[in-house]
């Protein structure tokens, strides 16, 4: 089927470009979001009477776009979701969060310009494309954690896996902390009964057996 560009469309053609795309594609998707018409003779002469109009519209949404892309580019913006401890969401971030995580922040964005190739899955910082409009594309970052305070470490450019192998360091320490002061405590608890001339609890070496009446 033949249809006439009324803008870019990646992979596809420029505005005004007469393409070839399969009739699927056109009915479900191009002529729906008038992203495209159908390439009859009218059309094709509708299109060229409107050019120039169509033409300066481009030009003003797209100079908008880049506008708010100079803003919106390298934002991160925190998506709080539980996961496991090896850091599997229990669920995923759709485009929909995306959007409803840059628009809390006060930024425009719609479900349908944020482009992801597979929903997230996985805690971290997730690299996004926001299309803001057929010629500016923005990227964006998801930082998706369990807390706040796990966002600002993932942040920093630490990853769950690291974070998890500092809090089982911190745990051996402090179990390996309290094994000593254990052992310290019994220490001290040797030296003092030694000093009052009472022998080390458990400590029968050089006893005398009582003998049997």
């Amino acid at each position: 089927m033949q249809v006439i560009l009324l803008e870019r469309v990646a992979k596809l053609g420029q505005m005004g470009d007469v393409v070839d795309v399969k009739a699927g594609y056109a009915r479900n998707y191009l002529l729906p979001q008038k992203k495209a018409l159908s390439a009859s003779k009218q059309n094709i002469a509708d299109f060229e009477a409107r050019k120039v109009q169509l033409e300066a519209q481009n030009l003003e949404t797209k100079q908008e776009a880049e506008a708010l892309a100079g803003k919106l580019d390298g934002q991160q913006f925190i998506v709080i979701r539980s996961a496991s401890d090896a850091g599997a969401l229990y669920g995923s971030v759709t485009t929909r969060d995306a959007a409803e995580a840059a628009t809390e922040e006060g930024f425009t964005v719609h479900r349908k310009q944020v482009v992801l190739i597979a929903p997230i899955k996985y805690l971290g910082v997730h690299d996004v494309s926001v299309v803001l409009h057929p010629e500016v594309t923005a990227t964006i970052e998801l930082n998706v954690a369990r807390s706040t305070e796990e966002a600002e470490l993932q942040a920093s450019g630490k990853s769950i896996q690291e974070l998890a192998a500092e809090e089982e360091a911190a745990a051996e320490f402090e179990i390996q902390e309290l094994f000593e002061d254990i052992g310290a405590a019994a220490a001290e608890d040797d030296d003092l009964a030694e000093s009052a001339g009472v022998a080390p609890a458990g400590d029968d070496e050089g006893s005398e057996e009582t003998p049997a009446s």
